[in-house]
């Protein structure tokens, strides 16, 4: 029996500060309630930074260059009836103010608080990277 792999692509806005974007899954999705870093489903075609530049666009609103969207790990994790990868890029610089588009609760957070938030069984190893990079 085969399963269904599902492409994501992930990307952690850092701000000057320091502090990383987490999105709320709204009411309605899977996982509604958890938090989680912003992105989407790959599309057929497309490549992960591409996929990155469209849903920040619409989940947040602002513009995001590909030069600016650097790879730092990725995620592969078994649920009941997919397995979802999803490499995770860092980005500091980015056009415009980040804005919820969709409704969804937003959080700038500081990396060593990231764990305080209730995430997705794939998004949380990516934490221990994330922190290791920022702290």
């Amino acid at each position: 029996m085969s399963i269904k792999l599902v492409l994501v692509a992930a990307c952690a806005l850092v701000d000057a500060d320091g502090r990383v974007l987490l999105t709320e899954r709204p009411a309605g999705k899977s996982m509604a309630g958890l938090w989680e870093f912003p992105g989407g489903k790959i599309e057929a075609g497309e490549r992960p930074e591409e996929t990155l530049i469209r849903e920040l666009k619409e989940e947040l609103g602002i513009v995001v260059r590909e030069p600016c969207l650097a790879p730092l790990t990725f995620a592969s994790h078994g649920y009941e009836d997919f397995h979802l990868l999803m490499p995770l890029y860092v980005c500091r610089r980015w056009e415009g103010i980040v804005t919820a588009q969709e409704g969804q609760r937003l959080a700038w957070v500081r990396p060593n608080r990231l764990r305080d938030y209730k995430m997705p069984p794939a998004d949380e190893p990516l934490v221990a990277h994330l922190t290791t990079l920022l702290l």
